[in-house]
């Protein structure tokens, strides 16, 4: 074997004097082959650095079992919840997962799109960019009955299966509980409205405010991507002046965590003078002082619905013509900010 190259199955077969197939069936543990060939072979394999070609062996029975993800950031707490759910869903079931980030870039999303396309996944998974509103890059795997699957950041009108949070309800109850300890002038910090999750967030909001008749003020309405820096500039923009919101309600924790600090360092005295209201009940809520309250999006049961609903459709080949959704819950988990 030329120096660099990599080993095969035939490879093996001349080391051990055996025929190609039973090397093949050996490394596949099949019942037929018996157990002592099956250490010989897979000692060699080990020893001359065997890697199995997924890809081609895929090519060969038209099937790679690889399913591809696209998400917007690795980092995040939910998403990467997710992510766990899914893999070890779809593992279990003898399917690999390709992760992609598109960084929350569109034109990082189309081309992720086309180059899992091009790999020949099974089928794929997809969380949007906050900024997707043209989904017709998705149309090459419907037009070509590849199972797709969208979750969180979704489309409204898309013939896929769609599995999302109740956002609406997470906005709503929200509001009522910032309501209910007695607040009045509420700030929200939302995400950009370009995005599904934000839009039915602020909707529920609003819907809680109207029955108690209480406004949501220009002034105490912010959007922008939930960072750390633009959370820091929205603090300082809305505790620039008297009066302060009593209440704050953030569309993701890390935006609630960082509210939090600013009013520490101002000396605004959190719940006493200030509540404070995060989204995602991310493990941090839980550890930082006093302990937010904070939204429950239940990531697990979304990534394992997500997986149960993409493993249908390869396995059914039954291609919704319209929207089929499912909604996971939002709990309200009350701490000490509020």
């Amino acid at each position: 074997m030329p120096k660099g190259s990599a080993s095969t199955i035939v490879d093996i077969a001349r080391e051990l004097g055996v025929a190609p197939s039973t090397v093949s069936r050996a490394l596949k543990d099949h019942p037929f082959i018996s157990q002592d060939t099956k250490d010989k072979v897979k000692k060699v394999a080990a020893r001359l650095g065997y890697r199995r070609n997924t890809l081609a062996a895929g090519l060969r029975n038209s099937h790679s079992n690889i399913i591809g993800l696209i998400v917007p950031r690795i980092s995040m707490y939910f998403q990467s919840a997710v992510i766990t759910a899914i893999q070890n869903t779809i593992h279990s079931m003898g399917f690999e997962l390709i992760v992609c980030q598109s960084n929350d870039s569109y034109k990082q999303e189309t081309e992720l799109v086309n180059v899992l396309y091009g790999s020949r996944v099974e089928g794929l998974i997809v969380s949007c960019t906050m900024y997707t509103t043209d989904f017709s890059h998705f149309k090459i795997f419907t037009d070509n009955q590849i199972p797709l699957v969208f979750y969180d950041r979704v489309p409204r009108n898309f013939p896929a299966h769609i599995i999302r949070g109740d956002d609406f309800e997470g906005g709503y109850m929200g509001g009522k509980h910032l309501l209910e300890r007695g607040c009045k002038d509420i700030a929200f910090i939302n995400g950009v409205l370009s995005c599904n999750l934000y839009q039915d967030r602020l909707e529920g909001l609003k819907s809680a405010l109207k029955k108690a008749k209480v406004p949501l003020k220009k002034s105490r309405f912010f959007s922008h991507e939930l960072t750390v820096a633009n959370a820091e500039a929205t603090c300082k923009k809305m505790f620039s002046r008297k009066p302060f919101p009593d209440g704050v309600f953030c569309a993701n924790d890390t935006t609630a965590i960082v509210t939090l600090q600013y009013a520490k360092k101002a000396g605004i005295k959190v719940p006493q003078e200030l509540k404070i209201l995060g989204y995602s009940n991310d493990p941090r809520t839980e550890i930082i002082s006093p302990a937010l309250s904070s939204i429950e999006q239940f990531p697990a049961e979304m990534g394992e619905k997500t997986a149960k609903a993409m493993l249908d459709l390869i396995h059914t080949r039954n291609y919704p013509k319209k929207p089929v959704e499912s909604v996971t819950p939002a709990k309200l988990i009350v701490r000490e900010t509020t």
